[in-house]
């Protein structure tokens, strides 16, 4: 490969429309792997007009879906990805008249179609980074024919990947074991953070504690409100933690599809003013907020990776954790997070009581996670590494060309495809 790579991502989010982490994800890589010397585009969506633009260096192309009217949900959702997905080939189409790269980078199922297509076009080497996948989100099981068919797109576009990049070595297990894959194509690279973004001001500090603490600890849960994500077990652990921890309050920032549910769960359980919910924040007031809290609980029962438990520890921020895929890598053995069996409440509200308790034991842990934050997972060696998988792949096109695929029959309907997930 050539010293400078020329790289396409092609992903259905980026700032600043982002629906979650794999937003962000693509920016940063983005902005890494142009400070290393690469060339890099990124074919995109907009609910705007299409256009053109660079943004920290990286070329981003956004193009609107064919029917901007069509509701996102789970009836649709088939159809609204078709609708994202033909805009995003034809970009693809367009860049070709005028460049091409080495490598077509997909970020999963939802631009299976276009990235596949434009790898074919241009052509180049095509990897994939599932960042997630339809099997584990619903613990190992596909159950309906919804999930059926999204199975087939991931196991239909990783086939087609010559590598398949993972964020934690669980999720690369689960990958394998899902679709079938050489363990050798299958490769993790960490997800990474930019220490110099997660900071804040101690009067933003102040202010944040100020306005949402109350007599006693404060603790934060931030992302997509979704059952995989388990806030329902940290609400399920709030009236043991009333208890122990008087005058606790638990902040909730963040929004998702269970957003009503959850907060139905706060009314039943009476936890009253002790859970306020948030919903989406700035990013200087989600910065501040966490900040400001005595711990930080990420309590997914599903987890590829866990950047929010990374974001928490970047702002000094004590962390606890389920200890379900790339968060319990994310813990280091207890090194940077304690952890709890997912889903059990119990477990979560001791593992709170210990870190709020024991603050030279929490500030040990905000030490080493700091070392940890410099050493293992800086956006530069997130790059590094990815580039080496990038190499892999450009080698293995070169020798094979493209491999023929064909998707495998569907797996029966309520079919569990892993034991539990994570």
């Amino acid at each position: 490969m050539v010293a400078d790579v020329r790289i396409l991502h092609i992903s259905w989010e980026f700032p600043p429309l982002v629906y979650g982490g794999l937003g962000r994800h693509v920016d940063a890589l983005a902005r890494a792997q142009v400070a290393a010397g690469d060339e890099v585009v990124v074919i995109t969506q907009t609910e705007g007009s299409a256009s053109r633009d660079e943004v920290h260096g990286t070329t981003v192309i956004r193009r609107p879906r064919k029917d901007p009217a069509l509701a996102f949900s789970e009836e649709n959702l088939l159809a609204w990805v078709a609708g994202l997905e033909e805009p995003l080939a034809e970009a693809a189409q367009d860049l070709s008249r005028q460049w091409r790269p080495d490598v077509v980078h997909a970020h999963d199922w939802m631009v299976a179609h276009a990235a596949g297509a434009a790898a074919q076009l241009f052509p180049a080497a095509l990897v994939t980074t599932v960042h997630a996948t339809e099997a584990g989100r619903h613990s190992g099981w596909l159950p309906n024919e919804l999930s059926r068919s999204l199975h087939s797109v991931e196991w239909w576009l990783t086939h087609c990947s010559q590598r398949v990049i993972t964020c934690s070595r669980s999720m690369k297990r689960e990958v394998e074991q899902l679709f079938d894959l050489d363990p050798e194509r299958v490769i993790a690279v960490p997800n990474g953070i930019d220490l110099a973004e997660w900071r804040t001001t101690p009067a933003a500090r102040r202010r944040a504690r100020a306005r949402h603490a109350g007599e006693g600890p404060l603790l934060v849960h931030t992302g997509r409100l979704e059952w995989e994500k388990g806030l329902h077990t940290l609400l399920d652990a709030m009236p043991t933690l009333r208890r122990r921890l008087p005058g606790v309050r638990l902040v909730v920032a963040g929004r998702g599809s269970k957003e009503g549910e959850v907060k139905a769960q706060a009314k039943r359980l009476r936890l009253g003013r002790s859970v306020e919910f948030l919903g989406w924040l700035p990013e200087d007031e989600l910065h501040a907020l966490v900040a400001a809290a005595d711990v930080a609980v990420v309590p997914s029962r599903y987890e590829p990776f866990g950047l929010v438990a990374l974001e928490a520890a970047a702002l000094g921020t004590p962390v606890v954790v389920s200890a379900c895929g790339g968060l319990a890598e994310i813990a280091d053995d207890g090194r940077m997070a304690l952890t709890f069996p997912p889903g059990d409440h119990k477990a979560l509200a001791a593992a709170v009581c210990d870190a709020v308790r024991d603050t030279a034991a929490s500030r040990r842990r905000a030490g080493h996670a700091e070392q940890r934050l410099r050493e293992v997972y800086p956006w530069r060696r997130v790059a590094a590494l990815t580039r080496e998988v990038y190499e892999a792949a450009v080698a293995d096109w070169a020798d094979r060309g493209a491999p023929e695929v064909t998707v495998p029959p569907a797996p029966p309907a309520g079919s569990q495809l892993i034991s539990g997930s994570g």
